[in-house]
C-alpha cells in the first residue's frame, strides 16, 4: 500500500521541523556507550582489524564502521557453549550478556575468541526494563561486570569499566521504552543511576 500525498507531506514536514529544532533521534539510553565504543574502535586502527560481533540483531552499527567484520547470531550461536575456531583482534558483545543463561560460560568463550593482545568490548544494561530476546536473565553494576570478565579469564588490570545514566532517563524509561534523545534531554551522568554499563577488556599478548 502506497502512502498518500497528504500523508507523505505531513511526515516530511515533521522530519524537517524536528531537524530545524535540533531534535536528536539517537537512542538516549545508549548515546554515551555508542560514543565510547566508536572512539575505542577509532584508536590504533582497531576498526580495520579483524572484528567479530556476537548477535548484532537489529543493530548493524559496528558492521558499517569496521572493514574486516564478521558476526554470529545468538541464540543460534549460543555463546554459553559455542566459540569460533579462530580468534579475533576485537570481540564485540553489545547488549548480549543480559540474555544468556550462563553468563560466566559466555564470558569464558568471549575470552577464548579474543586473540592475545586483542580486546573484548562488552555492553549491557543495568536499569532497564525486561526485554526477552528470547530471554532476559541478568543485570550487572560496573563492579559486577568487571568481576564477571575477571572470572571469564581477563586480568583485572586489563579491564576498564564505565557506565552512564541519570534520574531523568531512568524516570522516563519507567514510563515506557525510551528511544529518541529528542530535545533538551539530560546527558549528565549520575553513577548511582547507571542505565548502561560497558567494558573494554584486553587479553595479554
Amino acid at each position: 500500500m502506497t502512502e498518500s500525498l497528504p500523508g507523505a507531506l505531513k511526515r516530511r514536514s515533521k522530519q524537517v521541523a524536528k531537524r530545524l529544532l535540533g531534535y536528536d533521534s539517537r537512542n538516549w539510553l545508549r548515546i554515551r556507550q555508542i560514543e565510547a565504543f566508536t572512539a575505542f574502535l577509532e584508536v590504533d586502527g582497531r576498526k580495520s582489524s579483524d572484528v567479530i560481533e556476537i548477535s548484532p540483531g537489529w543493530n548493524r552499527h559496528w558492521k558499517t564502521m569496521c572493514s574486516n567484520y564478521t558476526s554470529v547470531d545468538f541464540p543460534e550461536f549460543d555463546i554459553c557453549k559455542d566459540r569460533t575456531d579462530r580468534q579475533y583482534s576485537v570481540v564485540i558483545a553489545d547488549q548480549v550478556l543480559e540474555h544468556v543463561q550462563r553468563p560466566l560460560a559466555a564470558a569464558q568463550n568471549i575470552h577464548a575468541m579474543t586473540r592475545p593482545g586483542g580486546w573484548a568490548m562488552v555492553a549491557t544494561p543495568f536499569l532497564f526494563r525486561v526485554h526477552a530476546r528470547p530471554h532476559d536473565y541478568n543485570r550487572w553494576t560496573p563492579a559486577g561486570l568487571k568481576q564477571l570478565l575477571v572470572e571469564g579469564g581477563f586480568p583485572e588490570s586489563e579491564i576498564e569499566v564505565f557506565s552512564w545514566g541519570n534520574r531523568a532517563c531512568a524516570k522516563a524509561h519507567i514510563g515506557g521504552p525510551v528511544r529518541s534523545y529528542g530535545l533538551w534531554r539530560d546527558l549528565s551522568n549520575d553513577e548511582e543511576y547507571p542505565l548502561m554499563v560497558w567494558a573494554f577488556a584486553r587479553k595479554p599478548g
